[in-house]
């Protein structure tokens, strides 16, 4: 099994939503569990909402009830388009990046996965935007062994991932939540939250996360764009407002590895963003431990 998935824990639902405006910072990310009030914010899929009166348990969305208010997408910068001049890693590049790669892990599915949040790779400079880039694919590289892996190897684990305190229990099978993907994405309540977050069934249907590609791709870049992990910040915006790759380790698995715990894996993912950010021509920025 690989690391990240052992923290990945109580990660909750959200929807993908329209762009109007852009703001400088992310307010704390949305809980379910908490009580908002008139006036309170949170951030929720890379957007800061604002509740009009008392809620609990309900979504941040445009529908429902109306409590919610969207003020912007945040994380900094200006609205980015749709990703128009394509991936900011050329297909050529990327094969660089990942030679032995799994057949399973396309360019094309990777894609195809942008659309999903246009503002991953797509905020910033030319400069950010690769570095963001090698980020990901470098944290991703260490969590498959190079793209390698696209589904947990520790079959023992398998069972274990199912939660069954969640209302929704485990309808694919106690033992079908296992890592999968380029995050290696596990638990119950991990699938449903990003199925509901991309508007696909992942709750039901775990197993497209190791049979369709952009659906594989776009589960990491999830993770990316929109989860703190053990850490203070998604990983997006740590590359984007200059806190540096260090702070990606922390939110994919700073508590099994930062700080000390495990400085080899930390090493690993540093050789690896420090290779893909030559190939991209970038330099690699300021603090790349945790």
């Amino acid at each position: 099994m690989l690391a990240s998935v052992a923290f990945i824990v109580g990660l909750m639902a959200l929807v993908p939503l329209a762009s109007p405006a852009y703001a400088a910072t992310c307010a704390t990310p949305y809980s379910a569990s908490a009580v908002y009030t008139g006036g309170m914010s949170a951030s929720y899929n890379g957007h800061n909402w604002q509740a009009k009166w008392w809620t609990q348990g309900e979504t941040p969305s445009t529908g429902g009830s109306g409590v919610w208010a969207d003020q912007g997408v945040c994380g900094g910068g200006t609205t980015p388009p749709p990703n128009p001049g394509g991936f900011v890693v050329s297909e050529a590049q990327f094969n660089q990046m990942f030679p032995n790669r799994n057949s399973f892990y396309t360019y094309s599915g990777l894609t195809a996965a942008l659309s999903a949040y246009p503002a991953f790779a797509n905020t910033g400079s030319d400069t950010v935007k690769k570095q963001e880039a090698a980020a990901f694919l470098a944290n991703v590289s260490h969590e498959t062994g190079g793209l390698v892996y696209v589904v947990e190897q520790n079959t023992a684990n398998y069972p274990t991932y199912c939660d069954s305190t969640q209302p929704y229990g485990c309808p694919a099978g106690q033992a079908a939540y296992y890592g999968r993907g380029p995050i290696q994405l596990s638990w119950n309540f991990n699938y449903k939250a990003a199925g509901d977050a991309l508007g696909i069934d992942l709750l039901h249907n775990p197993n497209l996360v190791q049979t369709d590609p952009a659906v594989a791709w776009k589960t990491g870049i999830w993770y990316w764009m929109t989860q703190n992990g053990p850490g203070t910040m998604t990983p997006h915006n740590a590359m984007v407002n200059g806190a540096g790759f260090g702070e990606t380790i922390r939110s994919i698995n700073g508590s099994l590895e930062c700080n000390g715990r495990n400085p080899a894996q930390v090493q690993s993912r540093i050789n690896s963003y420090q290779n893909f950010a030559s190939i991209l021509g970038v330099p690699t920025g300021g603090n790349l431990s945790c």
